[in-house]
């Protein structure tokens, strides 16, 4: 059985809605599925994913890997995304996006990531559930990829146990707005929930370009996010203007690379 498959890059939390939303970018990982040549590397992330469903024994695994790792870009988490998909795939099994959360979650414990990967477009997730809420946002991604290395499980152990009152409301307010740009499309709404304080400020350390995009916006430019733990940094800008702000960029961050992402509209699944 030959079956090909792939699963889209993500950025999580856009801002103030931590572990919580996430969306899917234009960007993909592929898996490849062929006869059983006796080469199975059995630890694999997705070929860990493909067992929740199917025998790993009876195929052969090619991964092509384009999104950028420890970057924040849910590069895992597309892993993830494709064994589950082909797994499911290879046996017949008919299961939701909210199934293969749950399959998923012990793997990539990124339920903002994976859900956006298995859907596509832009998505929340709570108990173990997935609302597909919006197919595009109404700004532009520009992503401006470091060359350093951020892994997830450090950026988390960066966060505090415990926050402030007034930054759990300010949040909470902003998070609302994020909410209703997405519902009507408004990027002023977008330009002013792109903020946060319960862990951009504690992460910042391993991306000081955020700071440094976030004091100095590019014209067109809306706001700037930590991509999930980071050090990635997504650059929103008005549609109109995302070539001229992506170029901005380019030339203010030589060493970095720039990348105008456009919103995926699928999450994993065939090719």
């Amino acid at each position: 059985m030959n079956l090909h498959v792939r699963a889209p890059a993500t950025t999580a939390n856009l801002g103030p809605a931590f572990d919580v939303a996430g969306a899917a970018f234009d960007l993909w990982n592929e898996l490849e599925l062929g006869a059983p040549d006796g080469s199975v590397d059995e630890t694999h992330l997705g070929v860990q994913a493909f067992a929740r469903f199917a025998s790993p024994a009876d195929y052969s695994f090619a991964f092509t890997d384009r999104i950028p790792r420890e970057r924040g870009l849910g590069s895992s988490a597309a892993v993830v995304a494709l064994g589950l998909v082909a797994g499911a795939l290879a046996v017949g099994a008919d299961v939701c996006a909210d199934e293969l959360l749950a399959e998923g979650l012990a793997l990539e414990g990124h339920a903002d990531n994976l859900a956006a990967a298995l859907t596509g477009g832009v998505t929340l997730t709570w108990d173990g559930r997935i609302a597909r809420v919006a197919d595009d946002m109404p700004a532009a991604a520009i992503a401006v990829v470091p060359k350093n290395r951020v892994r997830t499980a450090e950026a988390r152990a960066a966060l505090p146990q415990t926050v402030q009152h007034a930054d759990a409301v300010f949040n909470a307010g902003r998070a609302a707005l994020l909410g209703a740009a997405l519902a009507r499309g408004d990027d002023s709404l977008f330009a002013a929930a792109a903020d946060d304080r319960l862990h951009e400020p504690y992460r910042a350390e391993h991306a000081p370009h955020l700071l440094q995009i976030r004091e100095s916006l590019p014209e067109g430019a809306l706001g700037a996010t930590l991509s999930g733990s980071g050090p990635t940094v997504i650059a929103w800008a008005r549609k109109d203007a995302a070539d001229a702000v992506a170029a901005e960029l380019a030339g203010r961050f030589p060493d970095h690379d720039v990348m105008h992402l456009s919103i995926a509209k699928s999450g994993a699944g065939p090719l």
